[in-house]
């Protein structure tokens, strides 16, 4: 049988299906579905075949939607989506991330559940909740979200997190404990002198690499970074970029030095594609060089941002 392509697609008015062949010349689109909630993320398990989405706001609250038919149809969950009675409650799931035969979702305000029944029940991962920055985190302009989900794909005990605004964290041990890891990553709109601080960067997007023990990427607020010791420290790779702001990154399923990302032209500068130019850059040495890739896509009065 043929191979399939899927893209999975999260708006404001729910999650498209665009369909296409290996060659992707031509497209299917399908939707909305998940009766056009928001939904912030959408991933397909390798393992299992189930789409699931992220999704919900203040008016309809959190879920995540599941679908075992590629789309056809779908159901949704927020058992255990919540914190404890008297805390702000959970407006939004925000990220997950499928590993080790478990579920995991980042929700809003910044808070990790797991899940061991694909979906159907949610557990809170209270030490995050526990770690003594918790009181300082500070919400970015979408809110405090827990919007990075890194598991490694190897050890089930190793999570990697990326919080706006709040920063990267990391757990050894699924989840008991957290550290944060920032060091390198700016801050450029904190005072002289704290611009480098343990926790607190507005963190965008944060990836890891395959095949590899701790090569990380980050998007961020304040720059593009690479870690090769599971971040732990960061170093710029910003340099030959069009901006050092934007929101999304990928890697390359197989290459862990080919990387992928949209820059934007800054945070107060309309945030939009640089000079209105669209382009997809990408690294094939791990941020030591970028080309910019345009066929395609428009080259004038593009006044649009890609989150």
């Amino acid at each position: 049988m043929p191979a399939q392509i899927l893209l999975l697609i999260g708006t404001k008015k729910g999650v498209f299906i665009a369909k296409s062949d290996e060659k992707r010349r031509e497209w299917e689109l399908s939707g909305p579905f998940c009766e056009t909630w928001p939904i912030q993320h959408v991933i397909g398990d390798q393992a299992s075949g189930v789409i699931y989405g992220a999704g919900g706001n203040e008016w309809f609250g959190p879920a995540v939607w599941k679908s075992t038919d590629l789309g056809r149809t779908w159901t949704h969950s927020s058992a255990g989506l919540a914190y404890p009675t008297g805390e702000e409650p959970v407006k939004s799931v925000w990220s997950l991330a499928a590993q080790h035969d478990r579920l995991y979702a980042g929700v809003e305000p910044a808070g990790l559940f797991v899940s061991d029944d694909g979906g159907e029940n949610w557990t809170h991962v209270e030490g995050l909740q526990e770690h003594p920055t918790r009181p300082e985190w500070n919400p970015g302009g979408a809110g405090l979200i827990l919007h990075s989900l890194v598991p490694d794909p190897g050890d089930p005990q190793k999570i990697w997190i990326g919080i706006s605004s709040a920063g990267v964290f990391y757990t050894g041990d699924g989840g008991k404990s957290w550290e944060p890891r920032n060091r390198g990553t700016r801050s450029d709109y904190m005072p002289e002198g704290q611009r480098y601080p343990e926790f607190g960067q507005c963190v965008h997007c944060v990836v890891k690499a395959p095949a590899s023990d701790g090569l990380l990427y980050q998007q961020n607020h304040c720059g593009m970074y690479r870690s090769s010791d599971g971040g732990q420290t960061w170093q710029s790779i910003e340099a030959g970029l069009p901006s050092s702001f934007g929101f999304p990154a990928t890697v390359h399923p197989r290459d862990p030095s080919t990387l992928y990302l949209l820059p934007l032209n800054g945070d107060i500068r309309g945030r939009y594609v640089p000079d209105a130019r669209a382009a997809v850059w990408r690294t094939r040495d791990g941020g030591e060089t970028w080309q910019d890739l345009r066929n395609g896509l428009p080259q004038e009065n593009a006044f649009f941002g890609v989150l």
